[in-house]
């Protein structure tokens, strides 16, 4: 359900420098000049990297703002998303990051910064579903878009070490790289309600959103406030089929298919053997098993009305 938001005082707005490879610094900068033109109250809090941001995103709800604005990617969101959901904050984007998938999803600007800044003044206020995951040493880690694991979760790893291209390009390319050494990986799954699952696959994908790595539909069906993961496990065909998952995937007609495995849960655990880690939100997570739960409507996102 989208509200109506009249206005706002004291804005915290968190520029991760870091984010899109410098984009999300200039995204920052335009974002802040809008809102001040428009007699806002702007308080910057801008660090050197994504885990000083993490830190200046606790210090800046402590702080007590109205309203507080990221701008960088999914992952500088969820970086800072524990204290905002805490604190029952209201939460703005400003797309500066390589995916920006969450921006994607509730259709946020991705390149204009003015105009997403504008979404804190005169947007709606949207309760959206967040997400945990929590490893077996007991360590939490929150995303807001998609979990993966498998050649996804290695085409990340691959696409954060690569200086160039920027942007979606950065990413297909990566999972192009990835193909050439493609590996099987023997899953286990079990979803809270359901049946557990023991499948060889290649890819896992676990969403509350549609979409990971700028805008590719590995979870089509995700509803991002019905407190339910769509999960996305596509299983080891061999080499060759498996190429022709790209245009599939992308199109999203790969659900339905008897080669994929698609399921709704409101939480799962996830086995695989040692060694496979698992990305969230862009970021490394860490080593499987983990399990992954979604909470209802946990944050509140501005959005166009």
């Amino acid at each position: 359900m989208t509200e109506q938001y009249g206005g706002a005082g004291h804005i915290a707005v968190l520029v991760n420098p870091a984010s899109g490879r410098g984009f999300g610094e200039g995204s920052g900068r335009a974002a802040v000049d809008r809102l001040r033109s428009r007699g806002a109250e702007v308080r910057v809090y801008q660090g050197i990297d994504a885990q000083e941001t993490a830190v200046l995103g606790r210090k800046a709800v402590d702080e007590g703002p109205d309203v507080v604005v990221v701008a960088g990617g999914d992952g500088t969101v969820s970086s800072v998303l524990e204290p905002v959901v805490e604190a029952g904050l209201p939460l703005a984007v400003i797309p500066g990051g390589t995916g920006n998938d969450l921006a994607r999803e509730h259709g946020i600007p991705l390149d204009d910064p003015a105009v997403a800044a504008d979404l804190v003044l005169d947007g709606g206020r949207k309760r959206v579903d967040t997400g945990t995951v929590t490893a077996d040493d007991g360590t939490v880690r929150h995303f807001v878009t998609v979990l993966c694991a498998g050649l996804d979760s290695l085409t990340n790893e691959r696409t954060n070490r690569m200086t160039w291209p920027t942007g979606p390009a950065r990413y297909r390319i990566a999972v192009y790289a990835e193909w050439l050494r493609l590996k099987r990986f023997g899953y286990r799954l079990e979803p809270v309600g359901a049946p557990a699952l023991a499948q060889d696959g290649y890819l896992l994908g676990i969403g509350l959103t549609r979409s990971y790595g700028g805008g590719v539909p590995i979870c089509p069906g995700a509803d991002p406030t019905d407190g339910l993961l769509d999960v996305t496990l596509v299983h080891a065909v061999g080499r060759f089929r498996f190429m022709a998952f790209d245009g599939i995937i992308k199109a999203g007609e790969h659900v339905g298919r008897p080669d994929v495995t698609t399921l709704r849960a409101p939480a799962i655990r996830v086995g695989a053997p040692a060694g496979l880690v698992a990305y969230a939100d862009g970021e490394h997570v860490g080593p499987l098993p983990v399990t992954v739960e979604a909470h209802r409507e946990a944050l509140t996102l501005c959005v166009p009305v």
